[in-house]
């Protein structure tokens, strides 16, 4: 698992990165293809991407027409997640421009797990009609849907699923190993199994024989863990693919489940027996070993949700190693991390948003997603640096987050923008944010591939 060495830095801030006006966001995922953009789903059916500098106003991807409608904020149907092959990016490859997305089956809430394709032609807008069905799960009830999926270090895409709805697992079915419901799943989308599937409505994929179920008489070979109850938002640790899930509890737990990288599958996370480490249904307990939780919270002080996370493996000093998660009522956001005696965690802060997800891009920094519209990513504030040498240079590509900022000495040149002595330049990649010349004291804000001079 690793120990943490985290010292966040006291200056830590959220910065807005942008808003989305055309429905909720849910998610904010990469392609893994060295683009710097961002795609931001929305719950009514459509993806947005952000390139960096601004948000397109034509959607990547619009589905919204056979995407269960939400009635409301507070309903878990819809376009609920999203994911890129490992081969999206390798040109001429077999698993070009692939990408995958769980939604509500406008028809009935069903889940629904999907492949689309986009061109290298319009890498920006997705081909809507080139869907393809790999899984249609029956869901009971309209709550509990989990929808998050991730492709894992061996390539497999893994589906988050709920115990099918209601109130304390009516039917039992997370405990069940013949249905798909209160799950982690694992398919090889690679492979295929035409026809329906031996659990699912549909089932065109293949199923890694690596499974643990795989041979068990009566069990679905698609499972990989089990003992859910609603798997909202979770993640794989890109450093050292542990995984975390933020699993939402019933009235007075909220938990965060943990599967080590070299795990086998098979886990059983204990729900509908426990919620987090405190008995739920007593009945239900048996002795079937349990995977207790690494963190769980008590619904005290308006908290009532938890939204899963991830451990921060981005660009800002002393973060490496934090686990971050948040409570959807509160917006409260905690930081956790991993000593020699466990897991502990503090409170970083009250937001006051409705966080519905947290999300990654391709250089490590991490993304909150207000269900409000408005997606947020973890920086530090400018810091100024020393200007004092005459003439020094700085040039070269300026990473995402690097900050070049300081009161100039002398001119400092801005790819042919000058900015005079006693003028103010904050460079931030991917844009200048601001430039303030003495002379012309107005922002400036300049795009592009940054290389400063002074």
């Amino acid at each position: 698992m690793g120990t943490a060495s985290a010292a966040p830095p006291a200056d830590l801030d959220l910065t807005l990165v942008t808003t989305i006006t055309d429905g909720w966001p849910l998610a904010v995922r990469h392609a893994g293809d060295g683009s710097g953009r961002i795609f931001i789903v929305t719950q009514q059916g459509k993806i947005f991407v952000h390139d960096g500098n601004q948000l397109l106003p034509t959607p990547f991807l619009d589905i919204s027409d056979r995407v269960y409608t939400p009635c409301c904020i507070g309903d878990e149907r819809g376009l609920l997640g999203l994911d890129f092959h490992p081969g999206f990016a390798m040109v001429g490859g077999d698993h070009e421009g692939e990408f995958f997305v769980n939604y509500s089956d406008r028809s009935g809430g069903d889940t629904v797990v999907s492949r689309f394709k986009v061109s290298s032609s319009t890498p920006n807008v997705a081909d809507a009609g080139s869907e393809e069905i790999l899984l249609e799960v029956d869901q009971p009830h309209g709550n509990h849907n989990g929808g998050d999926i991730h492709f894992g270090p061996d390539g497999y895409l893994y589906i988050g699923m709920g115990d099918g709805g209601s109130a304390r697992d009516p039917d039992d079915l997370a405990r069940k190993t013949n249905n798909l419901l209160g799950k982690m799943l694992r398919i090889d989308v690679n492979g295929s199994s035409p026809g329906s599937g031996a659990c699912g409505l549909i089932g065109n994929y293949g199923v890694p024989s690596s499974n643990p179920f795989v041979g068990v008489s009566g069990a679905c070979a698609e499972i990989w863990a089990y003992g859910l109850r609603n798997p909202w938002r979770w993640s794989f640790d890109r450093a050292t693919h542990d995984m975390f899930i933020g699993d939402v509890g019933q009235g007075e737990w909220e938990e965060v489940d943990f599967q080590p990288a070299g795990s086998t599958g098979g886990e059983y996370y204990g729900w509908s027996c426990m919620e987090g480490n405190h008995v739920m249904i007593s009945s239900r307990c048996d002795a079937t070993p349990r995977v207790a939780p690494i963190l769980e919270y008590y619904h005290s002080g308006g908290n009532c949700s938890i939204t899963g996370g991830y451990r921060y493996r981005g660009p800002i000093p002393g973060m490496n190693g934090i686990y971050m998660y948040a409570d959807y009522c509160t917006g409260k956001i905690w930081f956790a991390e991993h000593t020699g005696g466990g897991w502990s965690s503090t409170e970083w802060r009250d937001t006051n948003l409705n966080i519905s997800s947290f999300g990654e891009d391709e250089a490590g920094n991490v993304y909150v997603v207000d269900l409000g519209g408005a997606v947020y990513r973890f920086e530090m504030p400018a810091v100024a640096n020393d200007c004092t040498q005459a003439r020094e240079v700085v040039t070269g590509v300026i990473q995402n987050g690097e900050v070049f900022n300081c009161i100039a000495d002398e001119s400092i040149e801005v790819e042919d923008l000058v900015v005079e002595a006693g003028g103010h330049a904050i460079l931030r990649a991917p844009v200048v944010r601001f430039v303030e010349d003495a002379t012309d004291p107005q922002p400036i804000d300049i795009s592009g591939t940054m290389q400063v001079s002074q």
